[in-house]
């Protein structure tokens, strides 16, 4: 019968087995697992890692405030402007176009904000096209082949820790020069903005897996 209970043979009845229900548990337990995962990656490659002394300085932007770029903009400009100090002739490359609630675009925003601190102008190519990180990538290496510039002295990729994951998968696919590739890895001081990109980045992450492909 449908309602038949099921013996245990040590409390009694159990009641009703719940396939379902115990399906739903199960993939829940496994897309915690697969989340977890995907944070601990993300974690791995979220360092500053520094091989010899790059030629070029790749710095990926991120939205741009009414009052200049936003906070989470700023840590990556400024964890650029810190390396900077120490090599003031290394090629910079800002990378981001304009979304429909910026004014400027993002290469642009870099490029003054960085100017205004000390960095040398002539130094800096503007990528100012890319809507997202697939396009960041694709774009800045289209520039620096259209302009010649030599990536044999290694490439240092900037940007939040959390982005860094991402930015190199990407980088890799898109056939960008590997050999000396380093990172560094901006902090996040905006609370509201790790916490959302917390949760964000495992998606973004496995959407760039799947789709961004040439």
């Amino acid at each position: 019968m449908s309602d038949r209970r099921v013996w245990d043979g040590r409390s009694g009845y159990a009641g009703k087995r719940h396939p379902l229900r115990n399906t739903l548990l199960l993939l829940l337990a496994a897309a915690v697992l697969f989340f977890a995962a995907l944070e601990i990656y993300i974690g791995v490659h979220s360092r500053t890692r520094v091989a010899g002394e790059p030629g070029v300085m790749v710095v990926f932007g991120c939205k741009v405030e009414t009052w200049g770029p936003s906070i989470l903009l700023q840590d990556r400009l400024d964890t650029a402007l810190t390396y900077l100090n120490d090599h003031p002739d290394t090629l910079v490359v800002v990378t981001g176009g304009q979304g429909d609630d910026e004014h400027v675009t993002e290469a642009r925003a870099m490029y003054d904000y960085l100017t205004a601190h000390g960095a040398d102008g002539e130094n800096i190519l503007l990528e100012d096209r890319a809507s997202n990180t697939w396009e960041n990538v694709n774009y800045t290496l289209d520039l620096l082949a259209e302009q010649g510039r030599d990536t044999t002295g290694g490439v240092l990729l900037v940007s939040s820790g959390f982005h860094l994951s991402r930015i190199g998968l990407l980088w890799d696919r898109a056939g960008g020069p590997t050999d000396n590739l380093s990172t560094l890895a901006a902090p996040v001081s905006h609370a509201p903005s790790a916490v959302q990109m917390f949760f964000r980045e495992p998606l973004a992450l496995v959407k760039s897996f799947v789709f961004d492909r040439a």
